[in-house]
């Protein structure tokens, strides 16, 4: 065990359950984390079960009684301390997300930085939970509204952010007052457990316990137990649709809340008139980046026929020197993909689009050598190809030739789902029109910069089948608490609202 893991706390076989405190002998089994970059075992997690998922439950109730009653920029004290120690583990703990995932050195450091802004931000909002004050039309009655912590909040995070979508969640939900529930991507525990072994250094050094609890475990026990469970006011989850659709049903079912950031399938629009260099260098991080295995990944491109030929050289070029390979090396471009289940899905997505009528340009090979690795594909999309509508969790680009702007929004807005989308263009009316109501039915849409790379700060999310969800930024905190209206009657008198009478 090397000794920067060490220094994560992790250690050969580690549990995957804590209150607060470690438990040392849960009972899910075992998993095996495997390193993307080798196939090669990197450590053993111990499970949770049903019980385990109680435990840490009651620890986190019990909690919660204390906690929301701790004054939101106390509470934002504690998350400041964590972003610190996050600090000083950057380095490590970003290492440990790209031996894991397997996306690039640089996006595992950046991953663990997009953990501290987060903090950074919440610290800023825990003075900032605003309510409104209304003018009642009762004579001498104030009105106002105010926000109250939640509960227990469930947080459900998918393997190609290991750690920072965790943070969106548990940095927002802490300030406000709520205690959570995490239970991670099965791909992805060790990242989880040095996660939580940074967070329960400083909850100790506050004396606390059970604001923030980690279950590592099956999703058919400890995911079903959390979805089902009436005291889990919210569900933030974030993964597949299919899976969203299982969460939102159940969840729904017993009137509780979701959160859900599901599938994309993101496209880049790029007009005659693009700086054709800006627009190339964003489709390569968009389409490349993580080895496509981020949401917001770029899948889809529409050229403006005049470009379509010399932009489509241009990217297959580009693609050519692309260096695939082992992602803590500093100059690798594109890692592995996170399993075999992966490459497998990305073969099986090819055969459909050659079957499709699509030309394969460039890439679409397994490359032979340890790790799941594949080369970044470039495809000459024909209209109507069903696979095109399918977000495809891996480097799969798919290039549309079109005559217009109009013809462009249309096709692009065709698919279920709506998370992020961009133009390129220098024309002020394009870039108006693709913002306005007849422009992009994205949650995020951009002018001159790509699909991939969300800002803390803004709201992050899609609609259509990515789920509604909105996280990260803006008013995205009220997710997390409960509005309460309140009238406060300072006269002698009782009239009722609209001038009803009532009796004498």
């Amino acid at each position: 065990m090397q000794d920067w893991l060490k220094s994560l706390g992790i250690q050969e076989v580690n549990s995957g359950v804590c209150d607060g405190r470690w438990v040392e002998k849960p009972g899910g089994g075992e998993l095996v984390s495997v390193s993307p970059i080798d196939g090669k075992p990197i450590a053993r997690v111990l499970q949770g079960s049903e019980a385990d998922y109680e435990r840490v439950m009651d620890s986190a109730l019990d909690a919660f009684g204390s906690w929301r009653m701790l004054p939101a920029p106390r509470r934002g004290l504690v998350v400041r301390d964590i972003c610190d120690e996050l600090r000083r583990h950057k380095e490590p703990l970003g290492r440990l997300v790209t031996l894991e995932m397997g996306k690039i050195y640089t996006e595992g450091q950046g991953e663990v930085q997009e953990m501290i802004d987060m903090g950074d931000f919440a610290v800023g909002l825990s003075r900032q939970l605003y309510g409104l004050t209304m003018h009642s039309e009762r004579s001498r009655h104030r009105m106002y509204e105010q926000w109250h912590p939640l509960g227990v909040v469930g947080i459900i995070s998918a393997f190609n952010f290991p750690v920072a979508v965790w943070s969106w969640n548990a940095m927002i939900a802490a300030v406000c007052g709520d205690t959570m529930i995490w239970k991670p991507s099965s791909l992805t525990p060790l990242t989880a457990v040095a996660t939580q072994q940074i967070v329960n250094r400083v909850m100790d050094a506050h004396n606390l316990r059970g604001v923030f609890g980690l279950v590592v475990g099956r999703g058919s026990t400890v995911g079903e137990k959390m979805i089902n469970d009436r005291r889990v006011p919210l569900v933030s989850a974030t993964g597949s649709t299919p899976m969203g659709r299982r969460i939102g049903e159940v969840v729904g079912k017993r009137l509780g809340r979701t959160i859900l950031e599901l599938g994309g399938n993101n496209a880049i629009i790029v007009m005659d008139d693009a700086d054709p260099k800006l627009a190339l260098r964003a489709i390569l991080f968009g389409a490349v980046g993580t080895a496509g295995q981020r949401c917001t990944t770029t899948r889809r491109i529409f050229l403006q026929k005049g470009i379509a030929e010399g932009f489509t050289k241009k990217l297959v070029d580009s693609y050519k020197t692309i260096r695939i390979g082992d992602p803590l090396d500093p100059g690798t471009v594109m890692g592995p993909l996170v399993d075999g289940d992966a490459v497998e899905t990305m073969m099986k997505a090819l055969d459909a689009i050659r079957a499709q009528g699509g030309e394969i340009l460039y890439g679409g090979k397994k490359l032979d050598r340890p790790g799941h690795y594949v080369e970044p594909t470039i495809v000459k999309a024909r209209p109507g190809m069903a696979i095109v509508k399918e977000e495809t969790f891996a480097p799969i680009l798919y290039l549309f030739t079109v005559d217009s702007l109009e013809e462009a929004v249309k096709l692009h807005n065709s698919v279920d789902q709506g998370l992020s989308s961009a133009i390129f263009t220098r024309n002020l009316q394009a870039a108006e029109a693709f913002l306005s109501h007849e422009g992009s039915d994205c949650g995020i849409a951009n002018v001159n910069i790509g699909t991939s790379g969300a800002e803390i700060g803004g709201a992050f999310g899609g609609e259509k089948e990515t789920g509604g969800g909105r996280e990260a930024g803006s008013d995205s905190w009220k997710a997390y608490m409960r509005r309460q209206t309140c009238t406060i009657n300072w006269s002698d008198e009782l009239p009722l609202a609209q001038g009803v009478q009532f009796g004498e």
